[in-house]
């Protein structure tokens, strides 16, 4: 009973449900907008709106999984939006896997905004895999209504990192996580596999399901140059 129980704990803390891959692909859609939505509706304790305003793309993971009994490890599924000629791009799935070695006792879920910054930043998102840290510079994003102006985040750093747990939001490094493309999720709900460079490059028109998503990033823009 006891290893049935831990077992239906881990479900719920990993984003496994029973689900057919479609559901829970959008399933992650709507967890994804709903955060975005929530840390944009606290800017005192969000994301700077210069940041925002100045992001080449959007990423986020909701619910992913930290921490371990012997070894801290980082699990999720995310997904990601880059601004195109006509817009915000489909969305693009990836998932984000990494570890640090040491003693930690438990897990715990949060949810993990991504901004990514320049034309740089933005090629290694739409590639197939990179290691944050390592092929890409990241670093704990500002908080606050405006980001500090004696911070070089503008010029030196291709993304900016948040967590959010048991409602606090906060910068977080992520250093050594890797970032793949999801091919099973980008099937499921496109129907067949499409590069991701397609996707957020906007060559791939947005499917219903995403619309939540990607208003919620339409809307946390819109907040930003407002400065509401």
């Amino acid at each position: 009973m006891k290893k049935f129980i831990l077992f239906a704990v881990f479900l719920s803390l990993t984003g496994i449900a029973w689900a057919g891959p479609r559901e829970a692909t959008q399933d992650r859609l709507d967890h994804a907008g709903a955060v975005l939505r929530e840390v944009m509706a606290a800017p005192d304790r969000g994301i700077p709106e210069d940041v925002f305003r100045h992001a080449k793309c959007i990423a986020v993971v909701p619910h992913l999984l930290k921490g371990g009994f012997i070894v801290g490890a980082e699990n999720g599924r995310g997904v990601a939006t880059c601004r195109t000629a006509s817009g915000w791009s489909a969305p693009a799935f990836f998932t984000i896997t990494g570890g640090n070695w040491g003693l930690q006792i438990g897990v715990e879920g949060i949810d993990l905004v991504m901004v990514i910054q320049g034309d740089k930043g933005m090629e290694r998102l739409v590639s197939s895999k990179f290691e944050i840290g390592g092929d890409a510079s990241a670093a704990a994003g500002p908080i606050g209504r405006h980001a500090s102006a004696d911070t070089d985040w503008k010029l030196n750093t291709e993304i900016l990192t948040y967590s959010r747990a048991r409602g606090i939001f906060a910068g977080v490094t992520l250093d050594g996580a890797v970032i793949r493309r999801d091919d099973d999720s980008t099937e499921a709900m496109y129907g067949h596999e499409i590069p991701t460079r397609r996707i957020l490059m906007g060559d791939v028109p947005a499917p219903a399901p995403a619309e939540a998503f990607l208003d919620a990033v339409r809307s946390a823009k819109v907040q930003a140059h407002n400065g509401d």
